[in-house]
């Protein structure tokens, strides 16, 4: 394994891929000036590295070179810029330089901090490079939001990030996790605040072919370049602002191991009644199944297929899914906010009333509980909340104890409808738990398979999901 030296500045990595003789390529940068090209060019030693750069911003001469795209910073237009140029290079360089070299293109197309615009500073940034002597290419792409509150703070941060990349495709290739634990070096400022968000990351190609670019981008998570990941219905990758752009969005929280017939039902009682809301349509929701990653098993290894495993049976029921590291709820609609203004629906179980209403779950918060529920409760947002049962009592938002102190509040929100209890569930469900039902499930077939949905103890069976075929010895 190759270690991670988190002690070299970005000038000591440009000047190490400029001083190498095999590596020569070209940089193509739309928005945010010409930062990554810059940084090699101060290093040193640049015209054993730098074939070209260029700046496509006049969208015609952009649209001449490349080709029309939907979206001028999308992931289309920066994979139209990454084949063109590295095919040019190989068709102006081959017959010249010497088959040892190793070729790459570097792309980026973003939009930074304006002056007349308060738009989403972000962009689409990837890499196309040849690892091995006439080997196949190999493609690294990923979505980067800038945080930074100035134009020049914003292109800095984007040439330091390129320079992490160049060296990083080189350098790490053969760990793909290494590589994105690297894209944040010198990237912390002094606070410890990140200059850079990356919330996607693709891996495809030749050196790629055999990475599973889900955990990849659960490794996002972990290694804090992002707070949190998307998956779609469809189980791909996606960037959030994609997904929840100009949607309402029903989010229901859970462990989902596995997803069971209660879960479906508190999704789908509630999204009855959030689609009774002003102006919601049903064309419009973007359903999401959110897992924390508090919810993930600590051994990487069990962890890594234990997350395949709930992405896949969530996809199998059609919902989108959602990986943060938000455990508080407000956090996690607040984060939800970034994207989209329309109406956010929270979906919760009674049981989750014992977090919900512990003060000492928002210790470090100024304002404390108060402040937390303020910001979960805020503009355009609906909680509904789902009973259990507890002894064969039936526990509702009109029963559910809470601390002396929290009464009051919980009255307050229960009063003025910003909590909502879930209404026409079924019964049947409600002592259904999924923790038991993960601890019977490698004992074999049990009455745990008439407590999910049929889709989802196929495919566990079938795919011998949570130890369902580790049965135990006689």
């Amino acid at each position: 394994m190759i270690e991670h030296d988190k002690n070299l500045t970005t000038e000591q990595k440009a000047l190490a891929v400029n001083l190498n003789e095999q590596q020569y390529g070209t940089f193509v940068e739309i928005g945010a000036g010409q930062e990554v090209a810059r940084q090699f060019f101060s290093a040193g030693a640049a015209a054993g590295t730098v074939a070209k750069t260029m700046s496509a911003y006049d969208m015609q001469v952009s649209d001449d070179i490349y080709g029309k795209a939907g979206r001028y910073v999308s992931r289309e237009r920066v994979e139209q810029m990454l084949s063109y140029e590295y095919d040019l290079l190989h068709k102006r360089l081959d017959a010249v330089r010497s088959q040892e070299t190793l070729y790459f293109s570097y792309a980026a197309t973003v939009t930074a901090k304006s002056y007349s615009q308060k738009n989403e500073c972000h962009g689409w940034i990837g890499i196309r490079v040849q690892l091995e002597p006439s080997a196949p290419p190999s493609e690294i792409l990923m979505h980067v939001r800038m945080l930074d509150d100035t134009n020049r703070e914003q292109s800095e941060a984007l040439g330091i990030l390129g320079v992490n990349v160049v060296y990083g495709a080189f350098h790490y290739n053969q760990e793909p996790k290494t590589f994105i634990e690297s894209l944040l070096d010198n990237l912390i400022n002094p606070f410890g605040q990140k200059r850079i968000e990356i919330d996607l990351i693709h891996f495809s190609g030749h050196q790629f072919n055999k990475v599973e670019n889900r955990l990849m981008n659960l490794h996002l998570v972990r290694s804090w370049c992002c707070r949190a990941v998307m998956f779609d219905a469809k189980g791909s990758s996606e960037v959030p602002m994609s997904l929840l752009r100009k949607k309402d969005v029903l989010v229901i929280r859970g462990s989902f191991k596995p997803p069971t017939k209660v879960h479906v039902d508190m999704t789908e009682a509630a999204m009855r009644q959030f689609l009774e809301e002003e102006d919601v349509k049903n064309d419009k929701v973007c359903t999401v199944a959110e897992i924390t990653m508090a919810e993930l098993d600590s051994d990487v290894e069990t962890e890594d297929a234990d997350f395949l495993a709930r992405v896949d049976l969530l996809n199998k029921l059609g919902y989108n899914v959602l990986i943060s590291d938000y455990l508080r709820f407000f956090r996690l609609r607040s984060w939800m906010r970034r994207y989209t203004q329309n109406r956010i629906g929270i979906v919760l179980s009674i049981l989750d009333f014992d977090q919900l209403f512990d003060a000492k779950y928002y210790k470090g918060l100024e304002g404390g509980i108060l402040e937390a529920m303020g910001k979960l409760f805020s503009g355009n947002t609906n909680v509904y909340v789902y009973p259990t049962r507890r002894d064969n009592k039936l526990i509702t938002l009109d029963n559910v104890e809470v601390d002396d102190n929290a009464q009051y509040l919980l009255k307050h929100l229960t009063y003025n409808k910003l909590l909502a209890p879930v209404e026409n569930w079924n019964d049947e469900n409600l002592h259904i738990s999924a923790r038991q039902i993960a601890s019977k499930i490698p004992l074999g077939q049990g009455d745990w398979e008439q407590q999910l949905p049929e889709e989802i103890r196929e495919e566990i069976k079938a795919r011998c999901m949570f130890g369902y075929c580790e049965l135990p010895e006689a």
